[in-house]
């Protein structure tokens, strides 16, 4: 019975299980088969999709290995269930929106405080990152309290940090890096004690270190990066005992070195290069044990005194930058370094010593080194290479600029895997090998600034090439036309040579990838090739030879940016044409022979232009520069402090422009630099009143034309501008006063004019030489008095006449002249008369007759 019992109870209990079983299995077979999403969510998706534009593609994606494409466009296209939209993901169960996942989307424009996505209540993961986003973090995300993971990073993002953020307690991931927020870090985010990673690396955040971190004992990656954070680092940033990552390089931390870091046992990267640390590196002493350090940079900071030899302490060290340390003269041992292995990354650039350092002993001593950078010191290189195996060698990255080498590094040869070759401002002379195209990973190579005369031609140049920098040499000929073989080519920069011949045609084969174009300085002649450039950011063929006209087919080039043709024999009337380039920043056509008027010229994104020394003339209209866009603002203070160089990272645009009476060479252009140069022409008319409206000019330049007029008080509103030149013009009237209130103005020059009038007051007035008001004798005032306190005759203070009262003069003068012509005829003739009345009057009276007579005596009777 009791056996029977418990046969029945397993039965029972059998069958419970397996209708359980099949009960659970059921919801998981119909899952695929229904619609998820909720409607609520769908709705909240398809707003948030509304409130944002589709933009163009971020660039950083592809460099990031991510693929762009506008993920919400498809929303709501012929599948109504949301949760199988791009970058959507739901709970299985509920149909709960969990993930969003929208980066590198296109996305452009601000969040609103009430934004949909806030009705997302369940939100686990939100990437916003690589977008086009702006303003203020919306205070919406506040709502999400279940969020984990949370990515906003290259953005536009700006203003504080909002303190909500910290609200978000069950974080364990935060990426705000690559925007504009300023300010410090909020108190509030001591509350994200489950927070591990933390990024907000490149944007302006400012203030000692953050303690509150100090709470995030979780932690195990802190980026603070390329910010404007100060003061020293705290030693109890050992609380944070799973620290890995520490990266804070590129900000301003001072003190000595925190040795403090090596005791933290987890940690694996440190990284404090670009700050402002000091005294020696006495400290590294205290490593007692070997690390689990595998990369450490503390290059660019104000270290001085001897490489610590207990940096051999570091075994496991993969990368190691030291460069910039100051060894004050003293030689340095490098076998210091023989223990460090495992080295893949080494620089040890600038270091002051007398101490030369052999190439060969660090490519055979370390196996596994991939990147050697050793600028800035004496290397001894020898074509006698020690590597038992070259070939075997993994070098991908060797910089060698301004180590003194006289011939080129022969074990090159057999680095197959080479990828950036830097030999730049060294005393290398002869041909360029021809080897040097035929490595296969070769995309990067510097041999600026040297004495080669010329190239030797490749059998078969590789298509790898990318950028060839050859600047500043001796080359002679044509160009080589082995280099319309590089396919590949982006950027190409043989300016400062002694090249000949035209511009060859072949370059055409470049077109699909040329970006930058640099031949200046050389012996070029012909015309510019019409249809070879198509997809070109900067072209500079300055001081050449070059003749005929600019090509038509340069309207189409809509990437370009920067035009440079100054100094040639270009023959041609103003290219008009150029203001539909959408991107056209910089113009240079100084020095040619382009003539007639630039009237009816609108460039919206230009910022610097200059045509002078040609032989454009006529009228500018008084609206001339309303259109002018880019010289009248430049946006947010924001965008200013965010400004960098025009160009790419391995090359940067530059140019020579004519700025406080000097030519000054931008080795890089700012982005946001302004200059406008309309000198040495044959202008007429006024200076248009518009030209107050580019409130951002840093240098203006109008002079040796023929402008009249007065200058127009509308200058006061130049705000920015540091250089002004109206020399050798005709204009008149007073220095308007209000360009005394330019408190930038540092270089002015107003001389061979017809001024007239008080010179303004101020500081700025008072440094300038008295040439800069000279041959304008209606000008003074104590400014005058004072900056031309040296010249013996002492400026004028009579008042000037301007061509508007010269004709009133002129009448007053006549009737002067008049006046005293009139006195001495009536005294003459008054001689003449009485001589003869008493001495001939006979004649007298036959002249005048009796009727004058009479009249005379019948005025004398009565």
């Amino acid at each position: 019975m009791k056996g029977f019992w418990n046969s029945k109870s397993i039965i029972r209990i059998t069958l419970s299980f397996i209708f359980l079983f099949i009960s659970q299995f059921s919801d998981v077979l119909a899952a695929p088969t229904r619609h998820l999403c909720r409607p609520e969510q769908k709705d909240a998706l398809l707003k948030f999709k509304n409130e944002f534009e589709i933009g163009k593609p971020c660039g950083y994606c592809t460099e990031y290995g991510i693929e762009p494409y506008p993920k919400t466009e498809s929303w709501g296209n012929n599948n109504s269930d949301c949760c199988n939209w791009e970058g959507v993901t739901c709970n299985a169960k509920s149909g709960e929106v969990i993930e969003l996942d929208l980066s590198c989307s296109y996305l452009h424009g601000r969040f609103h405080s009430n934004s949909s996505i806030r009705n997302l209540h369940f939100l686990t993961t939100l990437d916003l990152s690589f977008n086009d986003f702006k303003g203020q973090i919306m205070s919406s995300i506040e709502n999400l309290s279940h969020l984990t993971y949370l990515d906003l990073s290259f953005n536009h993002f700006s203003g504080q940090v909002p303190s909500f953020i910290g609200n978000l307690s069950q974080l364990t991931l935060l990426d705000l890096s690559s925007n504009n927020f300023f300010g410090e870090i909020p108190v509030s985010f001591g509350n994200l004690n489950q927070l591990t990673r933390l990024y907000v690396s490149y944007n302006k955040l400012s203030g000692n270190f953050p303690n509150v971190l100090l709470n995030l004992t979780g932690l195990s990656s802190l980026t603070l990066f390329h910010n404007k954070f100060t003061g020293t680092l705290p030693p109890y940033i050992t609380s944070l005992s799973n620290l890995m990552k520490f990266y804070a390089s590129d900000n301003a931390f001072t003190g000595t070195f925190p040795s403090f870091l090596f005791t933290i046992p987890s940690l694996t990267d440190i990284y404090l290069n670009g700050n402002q640390l000091k005294g020696t590196l006495d400290e590294f002493g205290n490593i007692s044990s070997p690390s689990n350090l595998k990369e450490l940079d503390i290059s660019g900071n104000n270290f001085v005194g001897p490489v610590p030899s207990s940096i051999s302490k570091l075994i496991n060290l993969q990368k190691l930058g030291l460069s910039h340390l100051n060894t004050q003269g003293r030689p340095v041992d490098f076998s210091i370094f023989s223990h460090l292995k495992s080295l893949q990354d080494l620089n040890i650039s600038h270091l002051n010593t007398t101490t030369r350092i052999n190439l060969n002993y660090f490519l055979s001593y370390f196996k596994r080194l991939s990147s050697l950078d050793l600028s800035g010191n004496h290397v001894s290189a020898t074509n006698k290479s020690s590597v038992s195996d070259p070939s075997s060698q993994l070098i991908q990255s060797l910089y060698l600029s301004g180590c003194g080498i006289t011939e080129f590094p022969e074990f090159i040869r057999t680095q197959q895997w080479m990828q950036e070759l830097d030999i730049s401002n060294n005393k290398i002379k002869g041909q360029v090998p021809g080897w040097l195209w035929t490595l296969p990973n070769l995309f990067y190579v510097n041999l600026s600034n040297n004495t080669f005369i010329g190239f030797q031609r490749p059998k078969k140049p590789e298509p790898s090439m990318e950028h060839l920098l050859g600047s500043n040499n001796n080359f002679t000929g044509k160009i080589p036309s082995f280099i319309c073989e590089l396919r590949s080519l982006e950027t190409l920069d043989l300016s400062d040579n002694n090249f000949s011949g035209s511009i060859p045609r072949c370059m055409g084969n470049l077109k699909s990838n040329l970006s930058h174009l640099n031949l200046r300085q050389n012996n070029l002649s012909g015309g510019l090739p019409k249809h070879i450039f198509e997809i070109l950011r900067s072209l500079d063929v300055g001081h050449n030879q070059l003749v005929g006209k600019l090509p038509r087919s340069l309207r189409f080039f809509s990437t370009l940016e920067v035009l440079n043709v100054e100094s040639n024999r270009i023959n041609d009337t103003f290219p008009f044409w150029l203001t539909s380039l959408p991107k056209l920043q910089v113009l240079v056509l100084r020095s040619n022979a382009f003539h007639g008027p630039i009237h009816e010229a609108s460039f919206l994104k230009l910022r610097i232009i200059d045509i002078s020394h040609n032989h454009f003339n006529g009228t500018l209209p008084s609206d001339y520069f309303v259109k002018w866009s880019a010289m009248s603002s430049l946006g947010t203070d924001e965008d200013r402090s965010n400004a960098n160089y025009m160009g790419s990272g391995y090359y940067q645009d530059s140019m020579v422009l004519m700025n406080k009476g000097v030519e000054s060479e931008l080795i890089r252009i700012l982005t946001i630099y302004t200059a406008l140069d309309f000198s040495g022409n044959k202008f007429e008319g006024e200076i248009p009143k518009s030209i107050g409206l580019l409130k951002e000019l840093l240098v203006l330049n109008l002079s040796n034309n023929a402008f009249t007029g007065h200058i127009p008080s509308s200058m006061g509103n130049l705000t920015a501008l540091e250089s002004l030149d109206v020399s050798q013009n005709k204009l008149y009237g007073e220095i308007p006063q209000e360009i005394g209130n330019l408190s930038f103005l540092s270089c002015m020059n107003f001389s061979h004019n017809q001024l007239a009038g008080l010179v303004p007051g101020g500081q700025q007035f008072l440094t300038q030489p008295c040439s800069s008001f000279e041959d304008n004798l209606g000008l003074f005032g104590s400014t005058l008095e004072e900056v031309c306190r040296d010249i013996h005759t002492p400026a004028s203070h009579q008042q000037y006449k301007t061509p508007e009262t010269e004709e009133e003069d002129e009448e007053v003068i006549s009737w002067i002249a008049a006046a005293i012509a009139f006195i001495p005829g009536i005294v003459l003739g008054l001689t003449i008369g009485y001589i003869l009345v008493f001495y001939k009057p006979e004649w007298f009276i036959k002249t005048f007759g009796r009727n004058n007579c009479r009249r005379r005596s019948t005025t004398t009777t009565h």
